[in-house]
């Protein structure tokens, strides 16, 4: 087997194609198991990638490591809350479920009003109470 060329998964790659691949990895922010997806269609490299690095003479040194977990910070944030930030918001989940509530009471009110207008004019009869009668 001629040695610029190496077989992986059924996958030939020629010294100049190993060239364009680690140029790839480092001038853009893909990562090497994506990169290796991308021209293997596998999922794991088991660290080829790598491996052509040294043979070919990149300095490991300069490859930025990119982590593989992606740290969501807002849900650490919300670990940290005291007992007073807790009670806060709770507060104004609260406030805002009275307040949906009240703007729904208005609502029907709104309804009921007009459907009792609507049906005074219709069947001509009042049907909201006098406020001046006598007994």
């Amino acid at each position: 087997m001629d040695k610029t060329i190496i077989q992986k998964s059924g996958k030939y790659f020629s010294i100049g194609e190993r060239h364009a691949i680690i140029q790839e990895l480092l001038e853009t922010n893909c990562t090497k198991q994506e990169l290796w997806q991308k021209y293997t269609g596998e999922v794991e490299e088991h660290g080829q990638l790598l491996k052509w690095m040294r043979r070919l003479g990149y300095a490991i040194s300069n490859v930025i490591r990119r982590p593989n977990l992606v740290v969501n910070t807002s849900t650490m944030s919300k670990q940290k809350l005291s007992e007073q930030d807790f009670e806060k918001l709770q507060l104004q989940k609260r406030v805002s479920e009275l307040e949906k509530q009240l703007k729904d009471a208005e609502l029907k009110a709104i309804a009921f009003s007009t459907m009792v207008d609507i049906a005074e004019d219709m069947f001509k009869i009042p049907i909201r109470k006098k406020l001046n009668t006598k007994p």
